[in-house]
Protein backbone atom coordinates (compact mmCIF):
# COMPACT_ATOMS: atom_id res chain seq x y z
CA UNK A 1 0.00 0.00 0.00
CA UNK A 2 1.22 3.51 -1.06
CA UNK A 3 2.19 5.72 1.83
CA UNK A 4 2.76 9.50 1.28
CA UNK A 5 3.99 12.03 4.12
CA UNK A 6 0.81 14.03 5.46
CA UNK A 7 3.11 17.38 5.34
CA UNK A 8 4.10 16.66 1.48
CA UNK A 9 0.30 16.93 0.86
CA UNK A 10 -0.13 19.59 3.25
CA UNK A 11 2.61 21.59 1.59
CA UNK A 12 1.06 20.47 -2.02
CA UNK A 13 -2.76 21.57 -0.59
CA UNK A 14 -1.16 25.19 0.51
CA UNK A 15 0.61 26.06 -2.35
CA UNK A 16 -2.19 25.48 -4.78
CA UNK A 17 -4.77 26.90 -2.92
CA UNK A 18 -2.25 30.11 -1.55
CA UNK A 19 -3.88 29.49 1.50
CA UNK A 20 -1.49 31.79 3.35
CA UNK A 21 -2.52 34.74 0.99
CA UNK A 22 -6.32 34.35 0.72
CA UNK A 23 -8.30 35.88 3.75
CA UNK A 24 -11.09 33.85 5.16
CA UNK A 25 -13.76 34.13 8.30
CA UNK A 26 -12.39 33.14 11.27
CA UNK A 27 -13.82 30.13 12.21
CA UNK A 28 -12.65 28.98 8.41
CA UNK A 29 -8.97 27.72 9.79
CA UNK A 30 -8.13 27.06 6.48
CA UNK A 31 -5.25 24.67 6.38
CA UNK A 32 -4.11 21.12 8.43
CA UNK A 33 -6.65 21.18 11.20
CA UNK A 34 -6.13 17.59 12.81
CA UNK A 35 -2.77 16.00 12.49
CA UNK A 36 -2.45 11.76 12.39
CA UNK A 37 0.88 10.09 12.65
CA UNK A 38 2.06 11.23 9.63
CA UNK A 39 1.42 9.49 6.67
CA UNK A 40 -1.62 8.95 4.42
CA UNK A 41 -2.14 5.99 1.88
CA UNK A 42 -5.97 6.58 1.32
CA UNK A 43 -8.07 10.15 0.61
CA UNK A 44 -11.69 10.56 2.07
CA UNK A 45 -13.45 14.19 1.08
CA UNK A 46 -16.62 15.32 1.83
CA UNK A 47 -18.05 18.81 1.97
CA UNK A 48 -18.45 19.32 5.88
CA UNK A 49 -16.23 17.79 8.91
CA UNK A 50 -18.82 16.72 11.63
CA UNK A 51 -19.18 13.85 13.76
CA UNK A 52 -21.09 11.83 10.53
CA UNK A 53 -19.14 12.30 8.30
CA UNK A 54 -15.95 11.46 10.21
CA UNK A 55 -17.42 8.12 10.67
CA UNK A 56 -18.04 7.68 7.35
CA UNK A 57 -14.59 8.64 6.75
CA UNK A 58 -13.26 6.60 9.23
CA UNK A 59 -15.73 3.22 7.75
CA UNK A 60 -13.87 4.31 4.33
CA UNK A 61 -10.54 3.48 5.93
CA UNK A 62 -9.08 6.82 5.01
CA UNK A 63 -6.05 8.22 6.96
CA UNK A 64 -6.98 12.42 5.63
CA UNK A 65 -10.33 14.16 5.44
CA UNK A 66 -10.70 16.78 2.66
CA UNK A 67 -13.45 19.14 3.67
CA UNK A 68 -15.06 22.67 2.54
CA UNK A 69 -16.47 23.56 5.99
CA UNK A 70 -14.12 22.97 9.17
CA UNK A 71 -13.99 21.86 12.37
CA UNK A 72 -13.91 25.40 13.88
CA UNK A 73 -16.98 27.31 12.20
CA UNK A 74 -18.81 27.07 15.66
CA UNK A 75 -17.57 27.02 19.69
CA UNK A 76 -15.46 23.49 19.64
CA UNK A 77 -15.39 23.71 23.73
CA UNK A 78 -15.79 21.94 26.02
CA UNK A 79 -14.57 18.92 24.18
CA UNK A 80 -17.74 16.59 25.96
CA UNK A 81 -19.90 14.83 24.74
CA UNK A 82 -20.45 14.70 21.30
CA UNK A 83 -17.58 16.94 20.53
CA UNK A 84 -15.43 14.67 22.44
CA UNK A 85 -16.36 11.52 20.48
CA UNK A 86 -15.47 13.10 17.38
CA UNK A 87 -12.21 14.11 18.68
CA UNK A 88 -12.14 10.46 19.98
CA UNK A 89 -12.40 8.78 16.77
CA UNK A 90 -9.74 11.40 14.70
CA UNK A 91 -7.53 9.94 17.19
CA UNK A 92 -7.85 6.74 17.57
CA UNK A 93 -8.48 6.30 13.62
CA UNK A 94 -5.15 8.26 13.20
CA UNK A 95 -7.50 10.72 10.83
CA UNK A 96 -5.86 13.79 9.30
CA UNK A 97 -8.38 17.01 8.10
CA UNK A 98 -7.23 19.27 5.83
CA UNK A 99 -9.82 22.21 5.05
CA UNK A 100 -10.15 24.67 2.57
CA UNK A 101 -12.89 27.72 2.29
CA UNK A 102 -12.43 30.30 0.62
CA UNK A 103 -8.96 29.24 -0.86
CA UNK A 104 -11.06 26.46 -2.80
CA UNK A 105 -14.18 28.66 -3.72
CA UNK A 106 -11.86 30.78 -5.95
CA UNK A 107 -9.74 28.33 -7.52
CA UNK A 108 -9.47 28.99 -11.25
CA UNK A 109 -9.73 25.45 -11.44
CA UNK A 110 -10.88 23.27 -8.46
CA UNK A 111 -12.84 25.75 -7.37
CA UNK A 112 -16.31 25.83 -6.77
CA UNK A 113 -17.20 28.23 -8.74
CA UNK A 114 -15.01 27.06 -11.86
CA UNK A 115 -16.22 23.81 -11.06
CA UNK A 116 -20.37 24.84 -10.95
CA UNK A 117 -19.61 27.15 -14.46
CA UNK A 118 -17.91 24.04 -16.15
CA UNK A 119 -20.84 21.92 -15.16
CA UNK A 120 -23.49 24.48 -16.67
CA UNK A 121 -21.39 25.05 -19.82
CA UNK A 122 -20.78 28.90 -19.26
CA UNK A 123 -17.49 30.03 -20.80
CA UNK A 124 -15.30 33.61 -20.95
CA UNK A 125 -15.65 33.60 -17.36
CA UNK A 126 -14.68 36.45 -15.16
CA UNK A 127 -14.16 37.11 -11.49
CA UNK A 128 -16.91 39.25 -9.52
CA UNK A 129 -17.73 39.30 -6.34
CA UNK A 130 -15.24 40.87 -3.27
CA UNK A 131 -15.15 39.16 -0.16
CA UNK A 132 -12.27 39.23 2.34
CA UNK A 133 -10.14 40.77 0.08
CA UNK A 134 -10.40 39.04 -2.79
CA UNK A 135 -12.90 38.31 -5.73
CA UNK A 136 -14.20 34.93 -5.40
CA UNK A 137 -17.00 34.43 -7.72
CA UNK A 138 -17.52 34.41 -11.76
CA UNK A 139 -19.29 36.24 -13.89
CA UNK A 140 -20.06 35.79 -17.95
CA UNK A 141 -22.52 37.33 -20.64
CA UNK A 142 -24.09 34.54 -21.97
CA UNK A 143 -28.23 34.75 -23.91
CA UNK A 144 -30.05 31.63 -21.77
CA UNK A 145 -33.45 31.02 -20.94
CA UNK A 146 -34.40 30.96 -17.06
CA UNK A 147 -36.09 27.60 -18.08
CA UNK A 148 -32.83 26.13 -19.39
CA UNK A 149 -30.49 27.26 -16.85
CA UNK A 150 -32.34 26.02 -14.26
CA UNK A 151 -32.38 22.44 -15.86
CA UNK A 152 -28.44 22.70 -16.26
CA UNK A 153 -28.27 23.86 -12.53
CA UNK A 154 -30.44 20.28 -11.29
CA UNK A 155 -28.96 18.27 -13.70
CA UNK A 156 -24.98 19.72 -12.41
CA UNK A 157 -25.98 19.11 -8.75
CA UNK A 158 -28.06 16.84 -8.51
CA UNK A 159 -30.74 19.16 -6.38
CA UNK A 160 -33.91 20.89 -7.81
CA UNK A 161 -33.48 24.46 -7.38
CA UNK A 162 -35.53 27.33 -5.65
CA UNK A 163 -36.10 29.94 -8.28
CA UNK A 164 -37.04 33.58 -7.90
CA UNK A 165 -38.02 35.03 -11.16
CA UNK A 166 -37.32 38.17 -10.58
CA UNK A 167 -35.85 39.33 -13.79
CA UNK A 168 -36.14 38.92 -17.59
CA UNK A 169 -37.04 35.46 -19.06
CA UNK A 170 -33.47 35.45 -21.05
CA UNK A 171 -30.79 35.49 -18.67
CA UNK A 172 -27.86 37.68 -20.12
CA UNK A 173 -25.61 38.23 -17.40
CA UNK A 174 -24.98 35.15 -15.14
CA UNK A 175 -23.11 35.37 -11.89
CA UNK A 176 -22.04 32.20 -9.68
CA UNK A 177 -20.68 32.72 -6.24
CA UNK A 178 -21.52 29.19 -4.48
CA UNK A 179 -22.38 28.70 -0.55
CA UNK A 180 -24.30 31.30 1.09
CA UNK A 181 -24.24 34.51 -0.76
CA UNK A 182 -27.71 35.34 -1.09
CA UNK A 183 -28.21 38.20 1.12
CA UNK A 184 -25.39 40.35 -1.33
CA UNK A 185 -27.99 40.23 -3.43
CA UNK A 186 -27.87 44.30 -3.64
CA UNK A 187 -24.25 44.34 -3.94
CA UNK A 188 -24.80 41.43 -6.67
CA UNK A 189 -27.46 43.59 -8.67
CA UNK A 190 -24.86 46.69 -8.62
CA UNK A 191 -22.52 44.58 -10.07
CA UNK A 192 -24.87 44.52 -13.17
CA UNK A 193 -25.53 40.71 -13.16
CA UNK A 194 -29.52 40.02 -14.02
CA UNK A 195 -29.34 36.58 -13.14
CA UNK A 196 -27.16 35.13 -9.88
CA UNK A 197 -26.57 31.40 -9.18
CA UNK A 198 -25.76 30.60 -5.75
CA UNK A 199 -26.75 28.31 -2.75
CA UNK A 200 -29.06 29.82 -0.70
CA UNK A 201 -30.36 33.21 1.08
CA UNK A 202 -32.52 34.52 3.25
CA UNK A 203 -36.83 34.96 3.12
CA UNK A 204 -36.69 38.68 2.08
CA UNK A 205 -34.44 38.39 -0.55
CA UNK A 206 -37.50 36.80 -2.63
CA UNK A 207 -38.93 40.87 -2.57
CA UNK A 208 -35.57 41.93 -3.14
CA UNK A 209 -34.83 40.21 -6.90
CA UNK A 210 -38.27 41.47 -7.36
CA UNK A 211 -37.59 44.67 -6.95
CA UNK A 212 -34.28 44.96 -8.28
CA UNK A 213 -35.52 42.91 -11.81
CA UNK A 214 -32.89 39.98 -10.79
CA UNK A 215 -33.55 36.21 -11.26
CA UNK A 216 -32.34 34.29 -8.45
CA UNK A 217 -30.77 30.21 -8.46
CA UNK A 218 -30.57 29.19 -5.52
CA UNK A 219 -29.48 25.78 -5.69
CA UNK A 220 -28.61 25.02 -2.13
CA UNK A 221 -25.53 25.37 -0.45
CA UNK A 222 -24.23 21.80 -0.04
CA UNK A 223 -25.04 21.12 -3.05
CA UNK A 224 -23.59 23.82 -4.64
CA UNK A 225 -20.08 22.92 -2.91
CA UNK A 226 -19.54 19.61 -3.79
CA UNK A 227 -17.56 20.46 -6.61
CA UNK A 228 -14.25 21.64 -4.92
CA UNK A 229 -13.52 18.61 -2.77
CA UNK A 230 -13.71 16.66 -5.31
CA UNK A 231 -11.80 18.16 -7.21
CA UNK A 232 -9.16 18.51 -5.13
CA UNK A 233 -9.54 15.09 -3.79
CA UNK A 234 -8.48 14.05 -7.25
CA UNK A 235 -6.23 16.48 -7.68
CA UNK A 236 -4.21 14.89 -5.13
CA UNK A 237 -5.07 11.16 -6.01
CA UNK A 238 -3.36 12.07 -9.22
CA UNK A 239 -0.18 13.59 -7.99
CA UNK A 240 0.54 11.35 -5.08
CA UNK A 241 -1.39 7.76 -6.35
CA UNK A 242 -3.64 7.56 -3.94
CA UNK A 243 -7.25 5.79 -3.62
CA UNK A 244 -10.09 8.49 -2.86
CA UNK A 245 -13.88 8.59 -2.02
CA UNK A 246 -16.53 11.27 -1.66
CA UNK A 247 -18.33 10.55 1.08
CA UNK A 248 -21.85 12.56 0.14
CA UNK A 249 -23.61 13.58 3.42
CA UNK A 250 -26.44 16.20 1.86
CA UNK A 251 -27.73 18.62 3.99
CA UNK A 252 -30.96 19.51 1.50
CA UNK A 253 -29.69 23.11 2.67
Amino acid sequence: MQKVPLAAIVKHCDKILRTAEIGDYDGAANGLQAENSGTISRIAATVDASLATVKMAVAAKADLLVVHHGLFWSKTHPWTGKKYELLRLLVENNLAVYSSHLPLDLHPKLGNNARLAAALGLKKLKPFFESHGQKIGLQTRRKISRAELAKKLERATGAKPKLILGGKETCERIGIVTGGAGGELARVAAAGVDTFITGEGPHWTYALAEELGVNVFYGGHYATETFGVQALAAELAKKFKLPWVFLNHPTGL
